[in-house]
């Protein structure tokens, strides 16, 4: 072993290299695969993170449009509220001045009522506020003979009865007009 040889396997790493083609195919072969794949995964990745970012913002789109609609949904039932609270108020007041300029009106609508439907009574009593005695009084006997009631017809005024109320009874019936009655009925029904 006198001379130690610098070479193995017949190939000096010292000097410059020839190039084998079958090997620099191969090299190049891999590094395109390489690339590819490191491509292939880089578009992947980002696929996932934009879908990621996408659900995430559609999700966050969501919660936002049902708040602004539950947010609208009460608007309006506001809206809805204070409307028929400004319907019934203004019902109210126009009620209140329609009995105010007629009081008479709304018994005669009722008396009317009744008396389509009375044949042979022989009376039918009219309570009403004490104020509209004669007025109702007179209203009662021209609808009595309108409707060709023949018996007799009593009008009673009572202090307790609003003006524009009345209750019209007979032997077996009755009929009453009562305005808180009517707007319990309107407020329930709206």
């Amino acid at each position: 072993m006198a001379h130690a040889s610098p070479f193995i396997f017949e190939h000096d790493f010292r000097g410059p290299r020839r190039a084998d083609p079958q090997q620099a195919a191969a090299l190049a072969q891999a590094e395109a695969r390489g690339r590819a794949e490191g491509l292939a995964a880089g578009l992947a990745q980002a696929q996932a993170a934009t879908e990621a970012r996408l659900a995430d913002a559609m999700s966050r789109l969501a919660q936002q449009i049902g708040a602004l609609l539950a947010e609208a949904e009460a608007r309006q039932a506001e809206l809805e509220e204070r409307a028929v609270a400004f319907a019934l108020s203004f019902a109210r007041k126009l009620a209140g001045e329609a009995l105010r300029i007629n009081p008479v009106g709304p018994i005669a609508e009722a008396a009317r009522a009744a008396f389509q439907h009375l044949r042979g009574v022989p009376h039918v009593v009219v309570r009403v506020n004490d104020g509209l005695v004669e007025r109702v009084d007179t209203l009662m006997g021209r609808l009595a003979r309108e409707h060709g009631f023949e018996g007799r017809v009593i009008v009673l005024g009572e202090p307790d009865i609003l003006p524009g109320d009345a209750r019209i009874e007979w032997a077996d019936g009755g009929l009453v007009r009562e305005r808180e009655r009517t707007e319990a009925a309107v407020t329930a029904t709206i």
